[in-house]
């Protein structure tokens, strides 16, 4: 279905929506992944103008094209609320797959329906997430301030790895500790102790993002 647009590409013309197909039925495009009811009432959903009027399974098929090969995974013990957030955020940038690690509800809000376009799975506890990257031969990287934990500024992501996301508070269990490949932390410079679990998930996406993915600007293609 096409390209993913650049991460350099022009910005975004409306997060409101947009209004019936200009000019009518007759004007319709044909393409198989365009939505007659979007194309007929408008489209208000929150999706970039690429995919406006897109029927949902086509978006979901289309980003299966070029999502990361990094993985997010999130301790539920306590219903987190950051959840949500964490799901639209990997969404944003095309992780492969969320991994709801405990609970398996969690609140939706946050994710802004993202979730429909993002692959998430139920993992009852971390040995199921650990055997289930074993097996596919993922690395778990935890993200936690933690003694001997690696500043994110010098670690080395690797192309395929888990994510692992403690709760807001409380942080990630020594199990999951204990699971990890590597534990990362985000260098803070204020009086905080630590940061929000959404914004961590989020800054650690990105830094995954920087080192290694080919959507990413390059300042000799900017020139």
């Amino acid at each position: 279905m096409g390209a993913p647009a650049s991460a350099g590409a022009h910005p975004e013309r409306t997060t409101f929506g947009v209004g019936p197909w200009p000019g009518g039925r007759g004007a319709w495009p044909t393409e198989a992944h365009f939505d007659p009811e979007l194309l007929e009432h408008g489209d208000s959903r929150n999706v970039v103008d690429r995919y406006r009027y897109w029927r949902m399974d086509a978006i979901v098929a289309d980003l299966d094209e070029h999502r990361h090969p990094f993985h997010v995974a999130i301790e539920n013990w306590q219903h987190d609320m950051n959840i949500g957030s964490i799901v639209r955020s990997a969404n944003a940038f095309a992780a492969d797959t969320v991994h709801i690690v405990g609970r398996r509800r969690w609140n939706k809000r946050g994710a802004m329906v993202t979730d429909r376009y993002q692959h998430v799975e139920h993992r009852e506890d971390v040995a199921t997430l650990v055997a289930w990257a074993a097996e596919a031969g993922i690395p778990i990287i935890a993200i936690d301030n933690v003694p001997g934990c690696v500043p994110m500024e010098t670690f080395d992501w690797p192309e395929r790895c888990v994510m692992l996301f403690g709760q807001e508070g409380p942080g990630l269990t020594a199990e999951a500790i204990a699971a990890a490949e590597a534990v990362v932390e985000i260098t803070q410079y204020g009086s905080t102790r630590s940061i929000n679990a959404s914004a961590a998930a989020a800054v650690a996406m990105f830094s995954w993002v920087q080192q290694h993915s080919p959507l990413v600007p390059r300042a000799e293609t900017l020139r």
